[in-house]
């Protein structure tokens, strides 16, 4: 009788997951939740799959400058008081009118 060994399969669908939400993030603008979510599963893939280190270190990337640059965007729409003249409805002021 021959005995054959298991084969493990490491997943690979935290690292893949943490990489479409970083792309999605820069891309489609999804603010908030995408890009911590995206965080999360590309760390928490670092250390369990070892098959996905590229895309969850992209992932992790993708998804520290889609934070970044939304919470710079909004950080200047607050100084400058564009996002103040939005939500009152005074457009008159921003077009010079």
């Amino acid at each position: 009788m021959t005995t054959y060994g298991t084969i493990a399969h490491h997943g690979t669908g935290k690292g893949t997951t943490s990489l479409v939400l970083g792309i999605c993030s820069l891309l489609a603008g999804w603010v908030l939740i995408a890009p911590v979510i995206g965080l999360v599963l590309g760390i928490m893939s670092l250390g369990n799959e070892p098959d996905a280190r590229g895309r969850a270190g992209w992932g992790i990337v993708l998804s520290v400058l889609a934070m970044v640059g939304w919470i710079i965007a909004f950080a200047l729409l607050a100084v400058t008081g564009i996002g103040l003249t939005f939500l009152n409805g005074d457009l008159g002021a921003l077009l010079g009118g």
